[in-house]
Formats: C-alpha cells, sequence, structure tokens
C-alpha cells in the first residue's frame, strides 16, 4: 500500500502559543486532560492522542489519560497481550527523552506489516503509524506521549515531526508538574508507584513569594533546608544567586509578565546537600490555572525536584556497545526472556526465520555462537557492578 504524505504546512504561532497554555492548564487541572490531548492531536496531525506508562519490557503498562478515540476494549487488549507483541516497543521506550520516534524508525515496514501485532490490532482499527517520544523514566518505567496515524492520513512526515518536537518538552513537565497536584486514576495501581519518585515539591505564592501552600513533599523541603527556606512566611532558595533569579521570576509572575505567562520560567538551584535541584515557575495567570490561583490567593505554583538525567537502561548500554539495531535488541530480549526461537517467534508475532536472520546477526556483533552465551552476556550488562 502506498502511504499518504500530509504536506509539510506553517506553524501558526498563535495555535501553538495557546496550545503550550492548555498543556500548562492540564497541570493544574487534570480533569482537562482529555481535551488537551484532542488539541495536541489536531495540532500535530494524528488520529488518536494518549499519555501511558510501559515497563521497559514492554510487558505492562497502563494509560494516564487519552482522547477517548480507541476503543476501551483494543486499549485493554493492548496492555493485556499486544504490548508484548508490538515490534516497535523497544525503539520507542529506549529513544532519547522527548525524542519523536515512529514505526519506520525502528523497523522495516513490510516487517512491521507482517507482524502479529498489526494485524490483530493495529489493522482492523486502520491504524498505520505511531510516532511516540519517553517523557519521563523511572524505576524501569517509562512515560509516553504519543499519537496515532490512521490510514487515511498514512505515515508520520516531516511536518508532524516538527510539530511533535514542539510540544513534547511542555507535555513532559506538565506530565511532572501535574503529578504532585492530583494523582490520575491509573488502570493499574503498579503506575502510580512507579512513578513516586516522580513527586516534586509544590508551592503557591504571591508575587512577592508569600508561601500560601505547600504540598507534602514541599514542607520535606523546608524542613531540611537545603534548598528551599520560609523566612517570614516568604519562600527563599538557600543558594544566594538562586535567591535572586527567584525573586526575580516570582514578580514576573506576579506582574503577569507575557514572557512567562504560559511557558513559565525554570531556575537552577543547588542544594546544600550537594544534589542540584530544579525550579520551574508558573503562573497562575490564565486559563484553567487562574482557578487554583484565585482559590488560594497565589500568583504562582512553583515547583521544585532534583534534576534527573536521562541515565541509559542496561539494554540500551548493550545495543549501543556492540552496535545492535533495535529490532536485534527486541530478539534478543526475547531469547533471554522466553526461550528459544520458536518461543520467541510466537511471542512477538513474527516468523521463524526471521528470528534465526536476527539471531545470527547479534551472534557476529557480539562475538558469541550460542544462545547460553547471549544469555550469559546480557546478564552482565543487568548487573550493578557492570555500570
Amino acid at each position: 500500500m502506498r502511504q499518504k504524505e500530509q504536506q509539510h504546512t506553517s506553524i501558526d504561532p498563535e495555535q501553538l502559543s495557546g496550545l503550550v497554555g492548555s498543556i500548562y492548564d492540564a497541570s493544574i487541572a487534570p480533569e482537562i486532560w482529555p481535551a488537551v490531548l484532542e488539541e495536541c492531536r489536531e495540532f500535530v496531525g494524528g488520529y488518536s492522542a494518549a499519555l501511558y506508562a510501559k515497563d521497559l519490557a514492554g510487558l505492562a503498562g497502563g494509560v494516564f489519560y487519552s482522547d477517548g478515540v480507541i476503543e476501551p476494549r483494543y486499549a485493554e487488549l493492548y496492555f493485556s497481550l499486544y504490548a508484548r507483541l508490538d515490534p516497535a516497543t523497544a525503539g520507542h521506550l529506549y529513544a532519547k527523552l522527548e525524542q519523536p520516534i515512529n514505526t519506520t524508525d525502528i523497523l522495516d515496514y513490510d516487517e512491521f506489516k507482517q507482524s502479529r501485532f498489526y494485524k490483530e490490532w493495529a489493522q482492523p482499527q486502520g491504524l498505520v503509524d505511531f510516532l511516540a517520544a519517553p517523557i519521563e523514566k523511572a524505576g524501569g518505567w517509562a512515560a509516553m506521549f504519543g499519537v496515532f496515524r490512521h490510514e487515511r492520513q498514512g505515515l508520520a512526515d516531516a511536518g508532524m515531526r516538527e510539530r511533535m518536537a514542539l510540544i513534547v518538552p511542555h507535555v513532559r513537565r506538565a506530565v511532572l508538574f501535574g503529578k504532585v497536584i492530583e494523582n490520575a486514576s491509573f488502570q493499574a495501581a503498579s503506575l502510580g508507584d512507579a512513578f513516586d519518585g516522580l513527586a516534586a515539591g509544590m508551592f503557591l505564592v504571591d508575587g512577592s513569594g508569600q508561601l500560601m501552600h505547600a504540598n507534602a513533599a514541599g514542607q520535606s523541603m523546608l524542613e531540611s533546608g537545603a534548598v528551599l527556606r520560609a523566612r517570614g512566611g516568604r519562600l527563599a532558595a538557600a543558594d544566594r544567586t538562586a535567591a535572586e533569579a527567584l525573586i526575580e521570576a516570582l514578580a514576573a509572575a506576579g506582574a503577569r509578565d507575557a514572557a512567562v505567562d504560559l511557558r513559565g520560567v525554570s531556575v537552577a538551584m543547588p542544594g546544600a546537600d550537594g544534589e542540584n535541584y530544579v525550579a520551574h515557575i508558573l503562573p497562575l495567570t490564565s486559563g484553567e490555572r487562574r482557578r487554583t490561583g484565585v482559590r488560594y490567593g497565589a500568583a504562582a505554583a512553583l515547583f521544585v525536584h532534583r534534576a534527573l538525567f536521562d541515565i541509559p537502561a542496561p539494554p540500551e548500554v548493550m545495543a549501543r556497545t556492540f552496535g545492535l539495531t533495535l529490532t536485534e535488541l527486541r530478539v534478543t530480549l526475547a531469547i533471554v526472556q522466553v526461550g528459544g526461537v520458536p518461543e520467541t517467534a510466537d511471542a512477538l508475532g513474527i516468523a521463524e526465520t526471521t528470528v534465526k536472520t536476527h539471531l545470527h546477526r547479534v551472534f557476529a556483533k557480539t562475538g558469541t555462537s550460542r544462545q547460553a552465551d547471549l544469555v550469559r552476556l546480557v546478564a552482565g550488562f543487568a548487573s550493578p557492578l557492570s555500570r
């Protein structure tokens, strides 16, 4: 089938600005995420959009929020059966944070169309592609933002990638911030546990830094005094340079400075405990955020969390070390997890000949010749002593 390509079109700055504002509104009012994802879908140019999570093995996961286009039965089937058969899983999960990846970035499209996943799950819905980007990784899990493409739209094109790249950083921050205000009702309880480590300190303040409210994590930060302190009821950074930058940012938020109104501003905050922190000041002066501000008499929400780095998981390190493609990595992990060639072919929904082809390439690249050697090699990369 010849895939259609959407024509590249110029980006409307006003549309983008309005969407970014809506994304940050959702960080304060999580109930509007479905509507915001509809906006994201229309802006990017896709069929359906969702925020979801998977474990890095691709064997478990669930949806945070979606635009509701994908039928619930298909969403349930995906995580109960087809996630492990999805040939694009490894590529999406192991991509760099905020990097949009589509199906053809990961494997040959004809191979994708021969997979059980495509024939039984994607094709019946008319889905032909999925452009997704990791927005956070923690505890063996990855949170993702993704947009499906329908056969009427064809594969992801350059315009879609460009638009996706523009909004992914804002989606990432909004999801992180929203986690500390109100936990989503996850379809799998384990998702909430997996992302506990993303909890940040949240403070509501007026334009002068007067503290109006702090969540539990924020209270703990104030008690330790390593990064923030409350002096005379006003919030202040422990580091002198950060303290000055914080005062300026809060004053701008209180004055409804257009430069920070939609996207907010970030401030680096060295901690007395030797850790590096990042504070993001989000003005409560527009859209749904205004309601929160009015409720507390606050002008801005201040989110503070440790500076996180995109540390590669052991499989990623192995792939980089030996130059494995994402498909070769996927087959390698399946061999280790489920057994021999027939079992791997059945689990991945591909032909045994395809598994053998990839396996021989892996043997050549890693200098191994038996599956047992490959298992030991993978185990070595998984060992904490190998890092």
